[in-house]
């Protein structure tokens, strides 16, 4: 029995020492493989930074080329170390390895494509203000598995790229400038034609205010307290710009319609008052 095992033992370190010389070759082929992977990389980084593509489409095209690389030297070092394989059992196994292991990481591989599609379609690009599942701010960095987005208040969000992807996604910077909106309310005894003439002019007086795209003032609504215009205008499509056209609106439609003499009414509450003693018929 020992003499079998001895035998093994002896047979399977011959067996190592033989390979040590193909194992050696093998990686030395894949730091090869590195720098080719990483020399490429660079080459194709300046090869599309002489070009108008997306930050997100560069960053794509320098991994699939690494992938591509690394995928031809890791199958060549898997040849000379194991002489019987053949490209076409390599793949084979490629093939049904690839099956197992997409249903044991269904999420990373959804991820992954999702990654891919997002790089390549055209909308959504680094920089721009989105909003998607609760989740908005400025994209900042888009990976192959992930996106990082940065809200207006700092804190960072890494979102799935499969979230992105799957659901819809409001992107508030596709276009310069965007229509925002504000509710003013005013008094019922007001003449209407001339608080909706007051607004307009207070709001075409104001610098961040695209004239030339019109401002809309509607008599929207009957209030409890008065009677509410829907005033809409267009300004920079970005979160601060919106915020600064409308502190800028807000100001200027309030001192006009105090210029004016029309009254912007307070909410009317209605109080309801509890006796704390039973009255006594």
């Amino acid at each position: 029995m020992f003499s079998q095992i001895d035998y093994q033992v002896t047979s399977m370190w011959q067996s190592f020492v033989s390979s040590i010389p193909v194992i050696v070759i093998a990686i030395i082929v894949l730091l090869v493989t590195g720098l080719i992977a990483g020399s490429a990389a660079k080459i194709a980084d300046k090869l599309t930074g002489k070009t108008e593509l997306r930050p997100s489409l560069k960053t794509l095209i320098e991994t699939l080329v690494k992938l591509a690389i690394w995928l031809f030297g890791v199958m060549l070092a898997a040849i000379i170390v194991f002489p019987d394989l053949t490209p076409g059992s390599l793949f084979a196994g490629l093939g049904i390895g690839a099956v197992a292991i997409g249903f044991a990481f269904q999420d990373i591989f959804e991820n992954f494509l999702a990654g891919v599609l997002i790089m390549l379609r055209e909308k959504m690009r680094i920089g721009d203000f989105i909003a998607c599942e609760g989740i908005s701010g400025k994209v900042e960095h888009i990976t192959l598995r992930e996106t990082h987005i940065r809200a207006g208040s700092g804190e960072l969000t890494v979102v799935p790229n499969s979230i992105l992807f799957k659901n819809p996604v409001e992107i508030l910077t596709d276009v310069e400038q965007r229509c925002h909106s504000v509710v003013v309310g005013v008094s019922y005894d007001a003449d209407l034609d001339k608080a909706a003439e007051v607004i307009r002019k207070a709001v075409e007086r104001v610098d961040a205010v695209d004239v030339g795209k019109g401002i809309d003032v509607f008599a929207n609504e009957f209030n409890s307290s008065s009677v509410d215009f829907l005033v809409r205008w267009w300004a920079g499509s970005s979160p601060a710009d919106e915020l600064a056209s409308r502190d800028k609106v807000v100001r200027a439609i309030k001192q006009a319609l105090d210029s004016a003499g029309i009254e912007i009414p307070f909410p009317y509450v209605t109080h309801t008052f509890k006796h704390s003693v039973p009255i006594e018929s």
